[in-house]
């Protein structure tokens, strides 16, 4: 039987273990799909030793950039973004590639409205990486919102956005786990008196399917989008990789 996964910590919730059990019962696959809690990355080690099975993994928070040394090889796109949610084992070596991209940019560009010119993306980690390798390629410019200061270029503090820059930002993207179950009365701290029914609120967190985050913005007349959809559209695309020859 082949053996498939998730690497994260700490994995309270898995779609993917849901969502691929029953792709193995439609499809007649005999595979299994397990929850690796790992307190470290290094202890993918031990995965890769007692899973020989092995044939492809996901990747969740908070090991999207610290697996990328694992990797044998890795896509053009996993390198550009310093991220990789997605490896297939071939013949024991790890070959990393970036299905989040895939999954939003497909999940997001229906609902782009002309004035989406630009975008503020809140949080730094591996999930914004994918979402701003999307936001490149759909030529739309942006910020990254970070909890401190970190004096790179297009990186700016939540204490910096200001009512002129929510009004130019029309495209607000949570990227970050602010409002995930349990934590379901979090959300990321920027001015939302601000925003308007001209904003798109997308939120990449499925669980609960309507965060704190898109409930303050659908409040203001906002359009919300969450990650569920998404989330199945990268799934496929991770199937599909695990299943090429």
């Amino acid at each position: 039987m082949d053996d498939y996964g998730i690497i994260g910590y700490p994995l309270v919730q898995s779609f993917s273990k849901v969502f691929f059990e029953k792709k193995f019962m439609d499809e007649g696959v005999a595979a299994a799909y397990h929850l690796f809690r790992l307190q470290n990355i290094n202890e993918l080690t031990d995965v890769l030793e007692a899973r020989p099975n092995l044939k492809g993994f996901n990747v969740t928070i908070p090991y999207k950039k610290q697996v990328l040394p694992f990797l044998h090889r890795a896509t053009d796109a996993v390198t550009q973004m310093g991220a990789c949610n997605c490896i297939k084992v071939v013949n024991g070596k790890l070959h990393g590639f970036n299905t989040d991209v895939t999954g939003f940019q497909q999940s997001l560009q229906p609902l782009l409205q002309p004035h989406h010119s630009k975008a503020l993306v809140l949080g730094t980690g591996g999930a914004s990486a994918a979402v701003v390798f999307a936001l490149q390629t759909l030529h739309i410019p942006f910020l990254l919102v970070s909890r401190s200061a970190k004096n790179i270029k297009n990186i700016i503090c939540y204490d910096d956005i200001s009512e002129e820059m929510i009004t130019e930002y029309s495209l607000i993207i949570n990227a970050t786990p602010a409002g995930m179950y349990p934590d379901v009365e979090a959300c990321p701290d920027i001015p939302y008196r601000y925003l308007t029914a001209k904003h798109l609120l997308y939120d990449l967190i499925y669980k609960p399917d309507k965060t704190l985050f898109l409930q303050k913005g659908e409040e203001r007349g906002c359009q919300v989008k969450n990650g569920y959809e998404m989330l199945i559209l990268q799934a496929e695309a991770n199937w599909k990789i695990w299943n090429a020859d």
